[in-house]
């Protein structure tokens, strides 16, 4: 005889940030100033769609490789090489396989390849900036890519935002979608991120990747971790409303 499952945790709504936060001028436009009207969710947001690794390309996880430039040799991204890699778990620490992990990020400079992104900086004609991958059975991601850098974001008087990758995980549909962001250790502009900040203080620590010399790649690239929770206690901090 097995003891039943437990039910799962409920949220931790104290992790997260705020809908609207004052600080993040952006949020007083688009932040919901009425109690959100739950919606009962169709069929095909409950079953769909469904990702699986027959649906990655070879180089969707290699961020270095996939944006370069026809050439002979092809061209290398400019920036430093970092490998970025952790593992997808629910509340009791289960791994959670099978999940779309997918990345955006500024260039080493700082800059996005979107045409919203005006900043005075170069693009890279090798880089991309985004990519995607799926867990394995053990809950495990991995991606290989440039440190993104610091970029002005004009919030406030001498607005930077520290360096940081964009995390957008789905679930079994595309109603358990969740975002975050990935921020670097010891980055002094931390203290200084109204977005960061945003989120509640006994939570931050949760969106900082941790060095790992074991995820280092000898004369290549340096390692971060960064693991996901999805619910509970411990719970990463998403970027969603309530």
């Amino acid at each position: 005889m097995t003891d039943s499952p437990k039910p799962y945790a409920p949220r931790d709504w104290g992790a997260h940030p705020p809908v609207i936060h004052p600080d993040y001028k952006s949020t007083r436009l688009r932040g919901a100033t009425k109690p959100l009207i739950p919606l009962k969710q169709t069929l095909s947001e409950l079953t769909g769609p469904v990702f699986g690794h027959d649906c990655l390309g070879v180089l969707d996880n290699d961020l270095t490789r996939n944006g370069r430039r026809d050439g002979d040799p092809p061209g290398e991204p400019l920036g430093e090489r970092i490998v970025v890699s952790g593992k997808v778990v629910d509340e009791r620490g289960r791994p959670q396989p099978d999940m779309l992990v997918e990345v955006w990020q500024a260039n080493a400079a700082g800059r996005y390849v979107h045409k919203v992104d005006q900043h005075n900086a170069p693009l890279d004609p090798n880089f991309f900036g985004g990519g995607r991958c799926v867990t394995d059975a053990e809950g495990v991601y991995r991606f290989t890519t440039i440190k993104p850098g610091a970029y002005p974001w004009g919030n406030h008087p001498n607005a930077w935002r520290p360096n940081h990758i964009h995390f957008s995980l789905f679930g079994p549909s595309i109603a358990t979608r969740l975002v975050t962001q990935m921020y670097f250790p010891g980055d002094p502009l931390l203290d200084l991120d109204p977005i960061f900040l945003g989120t509640p203080e006994k939570a931050r620590d949760r969106l900082v990747a941790a060095f790992d010399l074991t995820l280092t790649e000898p004369e290549f690239a340096l390692g971060y971790r960064f693991d996901v929770v999805l619910r509970g206690a411990q719970e990463t901090p998403m970027e969603t409303g309530r």
